[in-house]
């Protein structure tokens, strides 16, 4: 008996390539199951090169809060000059971004504003900090920076003002000015190439802080956060029978806010010649011996609730992405107790979180 032999028959169709049938379409693809796995499209191509975000025909409106990622070119045009997070790759002109943030341009220069970044201190910024070290002649102050800022022993005031050299007796009773854990307020007096700071607290509006609560913010970067502005301190009038209340905005994101204490010389003479004492000329009578003292006056409940509802404005202008300011504060704590009167709670009501913040930011915005 006869065999016959068949052809073997293929497992699938067979599919021509596209440079043979320029016929073929997606269409075909999606009707054979897919993705193409003969080979048709390269696999083993490079990944294109990231576009210039910038070119010579690019406004300053356009370059403007662009957000720019690491890694990502944003010109080669040899015209523009490098700044603060970008770099050039060797053998090349390709400015590229080192951070992620929004890139700002001056004239030929462009820089990239980290949206986050850690507090970079500057001369004559007044910062809020907490005590983590002492050593032999000065302090080791956290500022929120990359590193810890010193405070001398030499650049602080003595108690009630005296003006002489610092001696071994005041290096051995160093712990009776600042401790570890105490918050006070100074200015940046010197910077080291290393981005280390040099406080001091020669002034009377500087020094030790009692009396309040401590906010930690956002600082000067990208986004909302306590701004270089005109007044970074200012006593205020509270509603509802708060009294004064002072406000010390640190540019490094710190913040403080407390029930206002009068000197005695102030309480004493209230007359325009006992103010002109507290000058820089005079500021060494003025000094008080309790002004290194680490015990809270007794604060009224009124006072505390107003120093609260603050606390909430502050809290709710940096999730908003406001900026912290004199004016915006003020602005805001007046909404804030406008929003309270009407609430069923009434003075008592100091929440400003959620919708309500919201609510509290929109009043800004549309202000």
């Amino acid at each position: 008996m006869p065999i016959t032999i068949l052809a073997p028959r293929p497992s699938r169709p067979t599919r021509k390539h596209p440079q043979e049938d320029a016929s073929v379409t997606s269409d075909t693809d999606s009707e054979a199951g897919g993705v193409d796995l003969d080979g048709d499209l390269p696999m083993t191509t490079t990944r294109p090169s990231k576009r210039a975000r910038l070119n010579t025909t690019t406004t300053q409106s356009t370059a403007a809060f662009e957000i720019v990622t690491p890694g990502e070119i944003i010109t080669d045009d040899p015209q523009w000059m490098r700044g603060h997070g970008t770099y050039v790759t060797p053998s090349t002109t390709a400015i590229t971004s080192s951070v992620a943030g929004t890139m700002t341009r001056t004239n030929k220069l462009l820089s990239v504003r980290p949206l986050r970044a850690r507090y970079t201190p500057e001369v004559g910024d007044l910062v809020v900090g907490r005590i983590v070290e002492v050593q032999a002649k000065r302090w080791r102050v956290d500022v929120g920076s990359t590193q810890l800022a010193s405070l001398p022993l030499s650049a602080i005031n003595l108690p009630g003002g005296i003006l002489r050299k610092r001696t071994e007796t005041d290096e051995l009773q160093i712990r009776t000015f600042f401790a570890e854990g105490d918050l006070l307020v100074a200015e940046v007096q010197q910077l080291f190439a290393d981005g280390g700071a040099v406080l001091h607290t020669r002034s009377l509006k500087y020094g030790k802080l009692r009396n309040g609560v401590f906010v930690a913010v956002s600082g000067t970067g990208g986004g909302g956060g306590v701004v270089r502005s005109r007044r970074q301190v200012w006593t205020m009038e509270a509603a509802n029978g708060g009294g004064l209340v002072d406000v010390v905005l640190g540019v490094n994101g710190y913040v403080w806010i407390s029930k206002h204490v009068e000197t005695p010389e102030a309480g004493a003479d209230s007359s325009s010649s006992s103010k002109a004492a507290a000058g820089i000329t005079n500021m060494e009578e003025s000094v008080s011996t309790t002004m290194y003292s680490s015990q809270n006056d007794r604060i009224e409940v009124e006072a505390m609730r107003e120093i609260a509802r603050l606390r909430g404005v502050v809290t709710a202008l940096v999730e908003n992405g406001l900026r912290v300011d004199e004016d915006m504060v003020v602005r805001g704590y007046h909404e804030a107790v406008e929003m309270a009167m009407v609430s069923a709670e009434g003075p008592d009501d100091i929440y400003l979180g959620g919708e309500r913040g919201q609510q509290l930011a929109a009043a800004l915005r549309g202000a």
